[in-house]
């Protein structure tokens, strides 16, 4: 009470009220100021920069003659955009564009073309001239763990997609694990599997997926693992973990999620002809249309048809392995004998020529001019790492596999790359 009576007496009070009364004087007038700026500041910022989302229809030629810009400028600016930036077309509600001028009545002095949340292309007009310049926006990467195991009656992918990865990610992995995997044969109630992937983002958002860095399952031939590894030559490969190319010359599987209707065979009673013979190949069903990817890079040595294959593709990869497809219902565009084709370039679509009861791909490999079966042939690696590499990626694994069991009691954690 001692302490209350002290500050109540007559000079302290006094004391208070005018220190209160110049505090609230000095709030008064800090607030008079805040309200005024930003109104002023935003005003200016409003009447110097337009920004203008690309609608259905659009055209680079209409937004930019609606900001006032000449035919000449148009045409300057749609050459320089594509010489220097690539750019040839907007995509509608994707692409920003931003006009900047000195003030209102200005002409506009420079033009932001955003195309993706990485990229700006910034356009700038001196002396009646258009110049380009492009500036890529660092990305904030986070590397995040997701595992599963598969269920009854799951497929690899319901089972991803219950373990929360990304649609985009699962692809991306079955296409990895189709290189070593029979998805027919070798998933199983009970087997674990998990990848290591970069989510990217922007201002403390994410805004998409990046690289998957790490994947591992267990399969019935044993536990299959990848890892996504820079060379020092600066190519980027994925490796198993003892650095030996993870990547096959060949994919066991060239169309993803179909289903095996019929094995490779010695002796099997043909469906159309009635008699046994033998099945050189794996059969694998799918739609008609469905586009069907080359296994392996190569050349086309043969786009036929005959009685048998129907409409066919033959690729020869190199002096020892040779693979052909068939019952296609037409080829690819551009896919003629002599062509060059990438690995997963698409080379025909699925149909039911020739001797079959429905639509699916026939797919063969040859070894050495003899037909050995898809899912269980030795593929050879595309590239293993050499003594100073290798040395460098047992120690890069070492740490990611580190990173990943810390991930793997922290599944809400990442790890900031």
């Amino acid at each position: 009470m001692k302490k209350a009576k002290n500050i109540l007496n007559t000079t302290n009070l006094t004391r208070m009220v005018m220190a209160l009364a110049i505090l609230l004087t000095l709030i008064a007038v800090f607030l008079v100021v805040t309200k005024r700026a930003p109104a002023s500041r935003s005003r200016a910022a409003d009447e110097c920069r337009t920004v203008v989302m690309v609608t259905s229809g659009d055209t680079l030629s209409q937004l930019l003659t609606a900001q006032g810009l000449s035919h000449n400028d148009v045409n300057d600016i749609a050459k320089v955009l594509k010489a220097n930036a690539g750019i040839t077309t907007l995509r509608a509600d994707n692409d920003k564009i931003e006009f900047l001028r000195t003030d209102d009545n200005a002409p506009v002095s420079k033009i932001v073309v955003v195309p993706s949340p990485w990229k700006q292309v910034e356009l700038t007009c001196t002396d009646g001239s258009w110049d380009c310049k492009t500036i890529d926006i660092e990305r904030d990467r986070r590397a995040v763990h997701r595992s599963g195991e598969i269920k009854d009656g799951d497929s690899f992918y319901l089972a991803g997609q219950r373990a929360g990865i990304p649609a985009g990610i699962l692809i991306e992995v079955y296409d990895l694990l189709a290189f070593e995997m029979d998805f027919e044969r070798d998933v199983r109630a009970g087997q674990k599997f998990s990848v290591l992937y970069e989510e990217n983002f922007s201002d403390g958002k994410k805004v998409d997926n990046g690289r998957v860095l790490a994947v591992s399952f267990e399969a019935l031939r044993g536990n299959v693992k990848m890892y996504r590894f820079k060379k020092s030559d600066g190519t980027v490969g994925y490796y198993d973990e003892n650095g030996n190319g993870a990547i096959k010359s060949l994919k066991r599987t060239p169309i993803n999620n179909a289903k095996i209707t019929s094995k490779f065979s010695r002796n099997r009673k043909h469906p159309v002809l009635g008699y046994t013979r033998a099945h050189k190949g794996v059969d694998f069903r799918a739609s008609t249309g469905t586009p069907i990817p080359a296994a392996g890079a190569g050349r086309v040595v043969a786009r036929s048809f005959n009685r048998g294959h129907g409409n066919f593709v033959k690729i020869r990869h190199n002096g020892s392995f040779e693979t052909l497809y068939a019952h296609m219902s037409k080829f690819a565009k551009g896919v003629n004998v002599g062509t060059n084709v990438r690995q997963g370039q698409t080379i025909g679509y699925v149909g039911s020529t020739g001797y079959s009861t429905g639509p699916h791909l026939h797919y063969e490999i040859i070894k050495d001019g003899v037909h050995v079966n898809p899912m269980t042939v030795k593929l050879p690696a595309i590239s293993n790492l050499g003594k100073d590499d290798k040395k460098k990626f047992i120690e890069y694994r070492e740490i990611l596999d580190e990173g990943i069991e810390k991930l793997q009691s922290h599944p809400n954690m990442y790890i900031q790359l």
